[in-house]
């Protein structure tokens, strides 16, 4: 069987370079990123589009590895989609109808751009949801909750924060055990 293909969806903070997925794709062979918008960077459908097409880019299986609001995105798109997915790892969900910290789309904002409300299907494909004690931009039940209503299989990483590098985290080899559990 063909090894799956990595696929980093990162949030809307998009490509860091001391991000954990950044890091990531630079150390994994077969890892790809969907790239960076240059407009409409707060439309949830230009990004589901964009992972659209990074996925009709690559051949054979994938495993999505979605960051924050790239979870979101993850989700829209299955919503719309149906491509196979082999997996996903779905790290510190971002919850969007809860208004986040300063600095952050308010909650009106992301309604305005199609974020809301988000979906509570399961998921078409295996998922892992690796949930923070202390994410700022999404509780740990809620967290809990979305996992629940998504299908997905609930890894509890502690006191990580939002898993950036706000919170300390540039490499995290903890990914790659995630990712096995998807292979």
């Amino acid at each position: 069987m063909t090894r799956p293909t990595l696929l980093m969806v990162p949030g809307l903070r998009d490509h860091v370079a001391e991000h954990w997925q950044t890091l990531l794709e630079a150390r994994l062979p077969q890892t790809r990123s969907v790239p960076s918008l240059a407009h409409d960077k707060l439309s949830c459908a230009a990004r589901v589009q964009a992972l659209d097409d990074a996925l009709a880019a690559i051949d054979g299986p994938v495993i999505l590895v979605a960051h924050s609001a790239g979870v979101l995105i993850t989700v829209h798109w299955a919503r719309i989609y149906d491509r196979p997915i082999h997996g996903a790892l779905l790290v510190t969900p971002a919850d969007m109808e809860t208004p986040m910290p300063a600095g952050y789309p308010t909650v009106d904002t992301l309604r305005e751009n199609a974020w809301l409300p988000m979906p509570r299907m399961r998921l078409p494909f295996p998922s892992v949801m690796a949930i923070s004690d202390n994410d700022p931009l999404c509780g740990k039940q809620r967290a809990a909750e979305l996992a629940g209503c998504w299908g997905s299989r609930v890894v509890e990483l502690g006191d990580v924060g939002h898993m950036n590098p706000a919170a300390g985290y540039g490499p995290w080899p903890k990914a790659d055990a995630l990712i096995d559990l998807l292979r």
